[in-house]
């Protein structure tokens, strides 16, 4: 579903992305993890056309998205869904109007009245009652935000769902159930699923397949089932937060 061949970023001259190439199934949840700073939200954004990479080449089902022309990419759009980290709602709407966002304009617009039962819907797929329908987000837990961010990453019925950093802020319990709804419904979807973090709960609880980014590179990818055997030092570094160990080896 999402091929990147050779990816490279740089900003005023620094390298991020130094040739990426990474293939993710269709119809698979691939987590990327790394360190803070080794490019996994660069690399998000290449794929979602908020940031154009210098030379390589994205496709997105067989699509040539690279470069492609506003048009282009506005016919993708419909096909994503996005979970943000910290859940980026917006916080003059209530709760139904953020979840239904999609669908009370552009080529997904549906009438109000349609796009109210949607969200409510959703929302309780997500295990949120109508009762928080017309609250606005400030008047929700953390928990509950980030479980109205996944209603509304999911109201349009996306092909693609991406996840950035989804259990950022919130409780090892919570963290726990908005990664078991995440696997829950990307499975019932059938979406393919893109998700960046370094929270290695969450990579054993929604991941197929894993991809290590380091110093700009795919430096180790593979099923998620073997990741814990694998002879990487620096991934078995990484994913049992030794602060010892090859890193230096490794850059």
């Amino acid at each position: 579903m999402i091929t990147l061949q050779n990816l490279h970023k740089s900003f005023d001259g620094t390298p991020v992305l130094r040739g990426v190439d990474l293939t993710v199934p269709k119809g698979s949840s691939m987590v990327i993890i790394g360190g803070s700073g080794t490019g996994k939200s660069v690399l998000l954004k290449c794929i979602l056309g908020l940031t154009t990479p210098d030379s390589g080449r994205i496709e997105v089902d067989g699509q040539d998205v690279t470069r492609g022309t506003r048009g282009a990419r506005d016919a993708l759009m419909p096909r994503f869904g996005m979970l943000f980290q910290g859940a980026a709602l917006f916080d003059s709407l209530p709760v139904w109007q953020n979840v239904a966002f999609r669908l009370l304009r552009g080529p997904q617009r549906r009438p109000r009245r349609e796009a109210r039962e949607i969200a409510i819907t959703k929302l309780a797929r997500v295990g949120l009652g109508p009762e928080v329908a017309d609250r606005l987000p400030a008047e929700l837990s953390g928990g509950m935000q980030k479980r109205v961010g996944l209603a509304r990453a999911i109201a349009a019925d996306p092909e693609i769902i991406f996840f950035d950093e989804p259990t950022t802020g919130l409780d090892p319990i919570m963290a726990g159930v908005i990664n078991a709804l995440i696997r829950e419904i990307v499975t019932e979807m059938g979406a393919t699923a893109l998700t960046i973090t370094h929270d290695m709960s969450s990579v054993r609880a929604i991941a197929d397949q894993v991809a290590m980014l380091h110093a700009g590179t795919i430096h180790w990818s593979g099923p998620v089932g073997e990741m814990d055997g694998a002879s990487d030092p620096y991934l078995q570094q990484f994913i049992h937060g030794r602060a010892d160990g090859p890193i230096e080896a490794v850059r």
